[in-house]
């Protein structure tokens, strides 16, 4: 049932429901957006002590955060980015498949 729009957006909910969240750093209002790096569209601020899930990863624009400084983007859904350096996810590396 691959490439019908239903069957895509059924796997992306399973994949979401079944990712591990993460908290995000504390005191942080993480801001989410478009695509990874600061240049892409916010699209949504997270609340003070949100976690998030990750569905995939992929390498973006170098940030420094919380937890150290590194080009690592988190996807938390369809379309939605974070920096992983404001996500305790207990690694310096990849915790998720990278995004195709």
């Amino acid at each position: 049932m691959a490439g019908r729009p239903e069957a895509d957006a059924a796997a992306a909910v399973t994949a979401a429901a079944t990712a591990t969240r993460y908290p995000v750093a504390p005191g942080i209002r993480l801001k989410v957006r478009s695509g990874p790096g600061t240049q892409y569209q916010l699209v949504r601020t997270l609340p003070l002590g949100a976690s998030v899930p990750i569905t995939c990863q992929k390498p973006g624009e170098w940030v420094t955060g919380t937890y150290g400084t590194t080009n690592v983007w988190d996807n938390i859904g369809s379309g939605q980015y974070v920096s992983d350096s404001y996500v305790r996810t207990g690694s310096d590396g990849y915790v998720a498949p990278r995004c195709s």
